[in-house]
């Protein structure tokens, strides 16, 4: 899951990683709709919308520039990646706002919320899948985590409580929405990947949730436990499933 530069396939991965990264704002907006809750950092981007004249989608855009700008003592580069994030996302966020009506009943809006967990998890895995490097706040948590020496969950964890808890107190939505984006964003996610992941010819293909890799640890034939539990296709720990 590392970084492939732009020059390998692009008429393969770029268009994916904009489908990926449009639906994943369209994602954001569809939860603001549900009025149940939305993920941590949107929780920060409503308040602050409540607090300036800009937009939910423009906040998200000037957000990202300025932890952007966070990656310079960390020694992190950014590719194109992370300019598509900060530019799709704030663009296709706007854009769902002004799509999706804001006066739905609760039952179409519970239907909408687990769609969007669903459709966010899925996009997450588009555009990771492309591998055109980390957005803004997935290069702030993996350079956090190089200087620091902790864990990418930790990390990862201390800067959304952060996020979370500045949104919730400049009145961002705090529901039920939160806290299911939060435990099934990340299965649905890795559901996805595998089958979504732009590979090289030279590298071994990632497994399916809950299959090993063949003739990787746990697999039969490489001598292993044969236990599938000891190999996911989990993402490698230096550039873990982004969420925005």
């Amino acid at each position: 899951m590392s970084y492939v530069p732009l020059g390998e396939h692009p008429v393969r991965r770029f268009p994916q990683l904009l489908l990926g990264l449009a639906l994943y704002g369209f994602s954001l907006s569809a939860m603001v709709r549900t009025s149940l809750g939305v993920n941590p950092w949107s929780v920060l981007y409503e308040g602050l919308e409540l607090r300036t004249p800009l937009s939910f989608g423009m906040i998200s855009g000037v957000l990202g520039v300025l932890v952007l700008l966070l990656w310079i003592p960390l020694k992190q580069k950014p590719t194109l990646g992370t300019f598509a994030n900060i530019l799709v996302v704030a663009s296709s966020a706007d854009l769902g706002l002004l799509l999706i009506p804001a006066d739905l009943g609760l039952p179409a809006r519970v239907a909408l919320l687990v769609g969007c967990v669903v459709l966010n998890g899925l996009s997450v895995a588009i555009y990771v899948g492309a591998r055109f490097g980390p957005g803004p706040r997935d290069g702030l948590m993996t350079g956090v985590a190089a200087v620091t020496g902790w864990s990418l969950r930790l990390v990862r964890t201390l800067i959304e409580l952060t996020v979370l808890g500045i949104g919730w107190v400049l009145g961002g939505s705090v529901g039920v929405g939160t806290v299911l984006y939060a435990l099934l964003v990340g299965p649905v996610t890795q559901f996805f990947l595998p089958h979504l992941v732009y590979r090289r010819a030279s590298e071994p293909a990632l497994a399916a949730p809950g299959r090993p890799r063949a003739g990787g640890p746990g697999h039969p034939r490489a001598g292993g436990s044969g236990d599938p539990r000891t190999e996911h296709g989990t993402p490698t720990p230096h550039n873990p499933t982004p969420r925005q």
